[in-house]
């Protein structure tokens, strides 16, 4: 698992909006019998996994109008928060990835519709 830390050095990164930063997982590089891939057949897998390492403040939501508009209104976005969270195992589908690297570290950008299911290490249920 990937530790993630205050100090860590990802923390200029701002993801926007419904954006997931993900660190994928080495992909196997063997099949379920022991055949060898190459690397252009597992890059072309659809389904990924991967860490998820930073992620946005969710989608915008729209602001009420009131029905006075005169008013001064203090205009923050309100954002609905995503699912996903730091530390989570996401798997993702590969299609919708945007592969970037950012200082020697190959990273995912994934929207949060992209992502299939989340893996978090703490019990949901207790």
């Amino acid at each position: 698992m990937i530790n993630i830390t205050p100090d860590n050095k990802l923390t200029r990164l701002l993801v926007v909006g419904d954006r997931v930063l993900i660190k994928p997982k080495s992909p196997t590089d063997r099949t379920s019998t022991g055949l060898y891939l190459p690397p252009t057949v597992q890059e072309k897998e659809q389904v990924q996994r991967g860490y998820v390492i930073k992620v946005g403040p969710g989608y915008p939501i729209p602001m009420a109008t009131d029905d006075e508009p005169w008013k001064q209104t203090e205009e923050k976005v309100k954002y609905m928060p995503l699912q996903a969270q730091e530390g989570d195992v996401a798997l993702y589908l590969q299609r919708n990835a945007i592969e970037i690297e950012y200082e020697g570290e190959q990273y995912v950008i994934v929207p949060q519709a992209s992502i299939l299911l989340l893996e978090r290490s703490e019990n949901l249920f207790d």
